[in-house]
Protein backbone atom coordinates (compact mmCIF):
# COMPACT_ATOMS: atom_id res chain seq x y z
CA UNK A 1 0.00 0.00 0.00
CA UNK A 2 1.21 3.19 -1.08
CA UNK A 3 1.36 6.30 1.62
CA UNK A 4 0.66 9.51 0.55
CA UNK A 5 2.87 11.92 1.57
CA UNK A 6 0.33 15.62 2.81
CA UNK A 7 1.07 18.31 0.35
CA UNK A 8 2.60 21.10 2.29
CA UNK A 9 1.13 24.42 0.84
CA UNK A 10 3.42 27.71 1.10
CA UNK A 11 0.44 31.23 0.73
CA UNK A 12 1.58 34.37 -0.79
CA UNK A 13 -0.41 37.11 0.61
CA UNK A 14 1.06 40.08 -1.70
CA UNK A 15 1.79 38.84 -5.08
CA UNK A 16 4.57 41.42 -5.94
CA UNK A 17 8.13 41.50 -6.22
CA UNK A 18 8.88 40.58 -3.05
CA UNK A 19 6.50 38.09 -2.64
CA UNK A 20 7.60 35.68 -5.16
CA UNK A 21 11.24 36.27 -4.45
CA UNK A 22 10.83 34.63 -1.08
CA UNK A 23 8.08 32.03 -2.66
CA UNK A 24 10.89 30.90 -5.26
CA UNK A 25 13.42 29.92 -2.67
CA UNK A 26 11.02 27.71 -0.49
CA UNK A 27 8.24 26.61 -2.60
CA UNK A 28 9.97 23.88 -4.39
CA UNK A 29 8.24 20.49 -4.25
CA UNK A 30 5.02 22.24 -2.49
CA UNK A 31 1.66 23.73 -3.63
CA UNK A 32 1.64 27.58 -3.94
CA UNK A 33 -1.33 29.30 -3.23
CA UNK A 34 -1.06 33.14 -4.42
CA UNK A 35 -3.51 35.49 -3.14
CA UNK A 36 -3.64 39.31 -4.31
CA UNK A 37 -6.22 41.60 -3.72
CA UNK A 38 -6.25 42.02 -7.96
CA UNK A 39 -6.65 38.56 -9.70
CA UNK A 40 -4.59 39.97 -12.51
CA UNK A 41 -1.77 40.47 -10.49
CA UNK A 42 -1.94 36.53 -8.84
CA UNK A 43 -2.29 35.58 -12.99
CA UNK A 44 0.74 37.32 -13.77
CA UNK A 45 2.96 35.92 -10.88
CA UNK A 46 1.60 32.35 -11.51
CA UNK A 47 2.21 32.46 -15.05
CA UNK A 48 5.97 33.38 -13.83
CA UNK A 49 5.89 30.77 -11.13
CA UNK A 50 4.34 28.03 -13.14
CA UNK A 51 6.58 28.70 -15.95
CA UNK A 52 9.65 28.41 -13.67
CA UNK A 53 8.41 24.60 -12.33
CA UNK A 54 5.89 25.41 -9.79
CA UNK A 55 2.61 24.18 -8.59
CA UNK A 56 0.99 27.05 -8.47
CA UNK A 57 -3.22 28.21 -7.67
CA UNK A 58 -4.40 31.75 -7.13
CA UNK A 59 -7.02 33.23 -5.04
CA UNK A 60 -8.42 36.53 -4.70
CA UNK A 61 -8.47 38.21 -1.42
CA UNK A 62 -8.73 41.76 0.72
CA UNK A 63 -6.93 41.33 4.05
CA UNK A 64 -8.99 44.03 5.50
CA UNK A 65 -12.40 41.92 5.44
CA UNK A 66 -12.42 38.80 8.01
CA UNK A 67 -14.76 36.88 5.65
CA UNK A 68 -12.19 37.07 2.71
CA UNK A 69 -9.10 35.91 5.27
CA UNK A 70 -11.36 33.44 6.57
CA UNK A 71 -12.11 32.16 2.78
CA UNK A 72 -8.47 32.09 1.58
CA UNK A 73 -7.17 29.60 4.67
CA UNK A 74 -10.15 27.57 3.36
CA UNK A 75 -9.25 27.81 0.02
CA UNK A 76 -5.22 26.95 1.14
CA UNK A 77 -6.50 24.56 3.42
CA UNK A 78 -7.96 22.68 0.70
CA UNK A 79 -4.91 21.84 -1.02
CA UNK A 80 -3.20 20.36 2.20
CA UNK A 81 -1.55 21.50 5.23
CA UNK A 82 0.02 25.33 5.26
CA UNK A 83 3.40 24.85 5.88
CA UNK A 84 4.29 28.68 5.31
CA UNK A 85 2.97 32.32 4.89
CA UNK A 86 4.34 35.26 3.12
CA UNK A 87 2.68 38.21 4.18
CA UNK A 88 3.76 40.80 1.89
CA UNK A 89 0.45 42.71 1.00
CA UNK A 90 0.03 46.43 1.78
CA UNK A 91 -0.23 49.80 0.67
CA UNK A 92 2.10 52.35 0.77
CA UNK A 93 2.38 56.18 2.20
CA UNK A 94 1.69 57.61 -1.73
CA UNK A 95 -1.19 55.12 -2.52
CA UNK A 96 -3.67 55.88 0.32
CA UNK A 97 -5.26 57.84 3.30
CA UNK A 98 -4.13 57.29 6.65
CA UNK A 99 -7.50 55.37 7.49
CA UNK A 100 -6.52 53.11 4.38
CA UNK A 101 -3.18 52.24 5.39
CA UNK A 102 -4.39 51.54 9.35
CA UNK A 103 -7.12 49.15 7.73
CA UNK A 104 -4.90 47.09 5.61
CA UNK A 105 -1.58 47.27 6.64
CA UNK A 106 -1.89 47.10 10.90
CA UNK A 107 -5.49 45.31 10.70
CA UNK A 108 -5.11 43.27 7.73
CA UNK A 109 -1.40 42.11 8.95
CA UNK A 110 -2.93 41.53 12.70
CA UNK A 111 -6.30 39.98 10.52
CA UNK A 112 -3.89 37.59 8.80
CA UNK A 113 -1.74 36.30 11.88
CA UNK A 114 -4.52 35.36 13.76
CA UNK A 115 -6.41 33.08 11.53
CA UNK A 116 -3.59 31.69 9.41
CA UNK A 117 -2.35 30.82 13.63
CA UNK A 118 -4.98 28.99 13.87
CA UNK A 119 -4.62 26.45 11.09
CA UNK A 120 -0.74 26.52 10.54
CA UNK A 121 1.20 23.02 10.77
CA UNK A 122 3.81 22.02 13.01
CA UNK A 123 6.74 22.83 11.92
CA UNK A 124 5.86 25.86 10.12
CA UNK A 125 6.76 29.32 9.44
CA UNK A 126 5.67 32.95 8.19
CA UNK A 127 7.36 35.58 7.17
CA UNK A 128 5.73 38.99 7.58
CA UNK A 129 7.11 42.18 5.54
CA UNK A 130 7.16 45.33 7.62
CA UNK A 131 9.01 48.31 6.80
CA UNK A 132 12.13 50.63 7.76
CA UNK A 133 9.70 53.07 7.97
CA UNK A 134 8.67 51.06 11.33
CA UNK A 135 12.52 52.13 12.93
CA UNK A 136 11.91 55.77 12.01
CA UNK A 137 9.43 56.20 14.64
CA UNK A 138 10.16 57.61 18.04
CA UNK A 139 9.54 55.41 20.99
CA UNK A 140 6.28 54.53 21.84
CA UNK A 141 5.57 54.06 25.58
CA UNK A 142 5.17 50.57 26.91
CA UNK A 143 1.56 50.53 27.28
CA UNK A 144 1.37 51.94 23.83
CA UNK A 145 3.28 48.68 22.41
CA UNK A 146 1.78 46.54 24.21
CA UNK A 147 -1.53 47.45 23.21
CA UNK A 148 0.09 47.06 19.27
CA UNK A 149 0.61 43.95 19.92
CA UNK A 150 -1.80 42.52 21.85
CA UNK A 151 -5.07 44.36 21.62
CA UNK A 152 -7.94 41.54 19.84
CA UNK A 153 -7.97 42.62 16.42
CA UNK A 154 -11.35 43.83 15.74
CA UNK A 155 -11.22 46.21 19.12
CA UNK A 156 -7.57 46.99 17.34
CA UNK A 157 -8.52 50.53 14.93
CA UNK A 158 -10.34 51.79 18.32
CA UNK A 159 -6.96 52.30 20.20
CA UNK A 160 -6.75 56.12 21.41
CA UNK A 161 -3.34 56.38 19.60
CA UNK A 162 -4.80 55.59 16.24
CA UNK A 163 -7.63 58.11 15.75
CA UNK A 164 -7.35 60.11 12.68
CA UNK A 165 -6.83 63.34 14.51
CA UNK A 166 -3.88 61.67 16.27
CA UNK A 167 -2.36 60.78 12.89
CA UNK A 168 -0.63 63.59 11.55
CA UNK A 169 -0.65 62.46 7.81
CA UNK A 170 -0.44 59.01 5.72
CA UNK A 171 3.16 58.45 6.42
CA UNK A 172 2.87 58.65 10.40
CA UNK A 173 -0.23 56.38 9.87
CA UNK A 174 2.34 53.89 7.59
CA UNK A 175 4.85 53.97 10.51
CA UNK A 176 2.66 53.02 13.21
CA UNK A 177 1.69 50.07 10.91
CA UNK A 178 5.00 48.77 10.40
CA UNK A 179 6.18 49.30 14.54
CA UNK A 180 2.75 47.74 14.76
CA UNK A 181 3.46 44.50 12.96
CA UNK A 182 6.71 43.92 14.39
CA UNK A 183 5.26 44.36 17.63
CA UNK A 184 2.34 42.11 16.59
CA UNK A 185 4.45 39.58 15.71
CA UNK A 186 6.36 39.25 18.72
CA UNK A 187 3.26 38.41 20.16
CA UNK A 188 1.66 36.42 17.72
CA UNK A 189 5.24 34.19 18.15
CA UNK A 190 4.16 32.81 21.59
CA UNK A 191 0.85 31.77 20.10
CA UNK A 192 2.21 30.16 17.32
CA UNK A 193 5.11 28.38 19.02
CA UNK A 194 2.34 26.19 20.54
CA UNK A 195 1.91 24.62 17.42
CA UNK A 196 5.61 24.18 16.70
CA UNK A 197 5.33 27.09 14.09
CA UNK A 198 7.45 30.30 14.28
CA UNK A 199 6.86 33.73 12.62
CA UNK A 200 9.12 36.94 12.57
CA UNK A 201 9.35 40.10 10.51
CA UNK A 202 11.66 41.77 7.65
CA UNK A 203 12.14 45.27 7.72
CA UNK A 204 13.07 46.19 4.36
CA UNK A 205 14.55 49.97 2.77
CA UNK A 206 14.12 50.84 -0.41
CA UNK A 207 13.76 47.57 -2.32
CA UNK A 208 13.23 48.43 -6.23
CA UNK A 209 9.96 47.33 -6.66
CA UNK A 210 6.92 48.85 -8.62
CA UNK A 211 5.85 50.23 -4.86
CA UNK A 212 9.27 51.58 -4.29
CA UNK A 213 9.17 53.39 -8.26
CA UNK A 214 5.81 55.36 -7.03
CA UNK A 215 7.02 56.25 -4.09
CA UNK A 216 10.78 57.43 -5.89
CA UNK A 217 8.21 59.58 -8.42
CA UNK A 218 5.87 60.62 -5.78
CA UNK A 219 5.87 63.51 -3.54
CA UNK A 220 8.31 62.51 -1.04
CA UNK A 221 10.47 60.83 -4.23
CA UNK A 222 13.41 63.75 -3.34
CA UNK A 223 14.03 62.30 0.14
CA UNK A 224 13.87 58.79 -0.85
CA UNK A 225 16.74 59.40 -3.56
CA UNK A 226 18.79 61.05 -0.45
CA UNK A 227 18.35 57.88 1.19
CA UNK A 228 19.76 55.96 -1.50
CA UNK A 229 22.89 58.67 -2.02
CA UNK A 230 23.48 58.79 1.42
CA UNK A 231 23.01 55.63 3.30
CA UNK A 232 26.09 53.35 3.51
CA UNK A 233 25.78 51.04 0.84
CA UNK A 234 24.70 53.72 -1.31
CA UNK A 235 21.89 51.97 -3.55
CA UNK A 236 18.66 50.64 -3.46
CA UNK A 237 17.82 46.69 -2.80
CA UNK A 238 16.65 44.04 -4.55
CA UNK A 239 13.65 41.63 -3.81
CA UNK A 240 15.88 38.81 -4.25
CA UNK A 241 18.15 40.21 -1.22
CA UNK A 242 14.88 39.69 0.98
CA UNK A 243 13.74 36.86 -0.50
CA UNK A 244 17.94 35.28 0.75
CA UNK A 245 16.44 36.75 4.10
CA UNK A 246 12.81 35.28 3.83
CA UNK A 247 14.41 31.51 2.77
CA UNK A 248 16.79 31.49 6.37
CA UNK A 249 13.56 32.71 8.51
CA UNK A 250 11.55 30.34 7.02
CA UNK A 251 13.82 27.21 6.57
CA UNK A 252 16.17 25.01 8.75
CA UNK A 253 18.67 27.57 9.14
CA UNK A 254 15.89 29.73 11.19
CA UNK A 255 14.61 26.99 13.43
CA UNK A 256 15.96 29.11 16.70
CA UNK A 257 14.53 32.53 15.18
CA UNK A 258 11.12 33.00 16.08
CA UNK A 259 9.58 36.52 17.37
CA UNK A 260 12.06 38.84 15.87
CA UNK A 261 12.10 41.96 13.23
CA UNK A 262 15.01 42.21 10.53
CA UNK A 263 15.97 45.37 9.53
CA UNK A 264 17.57 45.44 6.05
CA UNK A 265 17.89 49.02 4.68
CA UNK A 266 21.42 49.38 3.43
CA UNK A 267 22.24 50.99 6.90
CA UNK A 268 19.66 54.01 6.21
CA UNK A 269 17.98 54.14 9.72
CA UNK A 270 22.23 53.97 11.19
CA UNK A 271 22.25 57.18 8.89
CA UNK A 272 19.42 58.84 10.65
CA UNK A 273 20.50 58.44 14.05
CA UNK A 274 24.49 58.39 13.40
CA UNK A 275 25.67 59.38 10.02
CA UNK A 276 24.42 62.32 6.88
CA UNK A 277 21.01 61.72 7.11
CA UNK A 278 20.87 63.06 10.77
CA UNK A 279 18.00 65.64 11.48
CA UNK A 280 20.16 68.80 11.97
Amino acid sequence: MTKHTPTNVIVVIGTGSIGQAIARRVSAGKHVVLADLRQENADMAAKTLSEAGFNVSTAKVDVSLRSSVQFLVKTATSFGEISGVIHAAGVSPSQASPETILKVDLYGTALVLEEFGNVIAHGGSAVVIASQSGHRLGALTVEQDKALATTPVEELLALPMLQLNQIKDSLHAYQLSKRGNSLRVMAEAVRWGKRGARVNTISPGIIITPLAKDELTGPRGEGYRRMIELCPVRRAGTPDEVGNLGALLMGPDGAFITGSDFLMDGGVTASYRFGELAPE
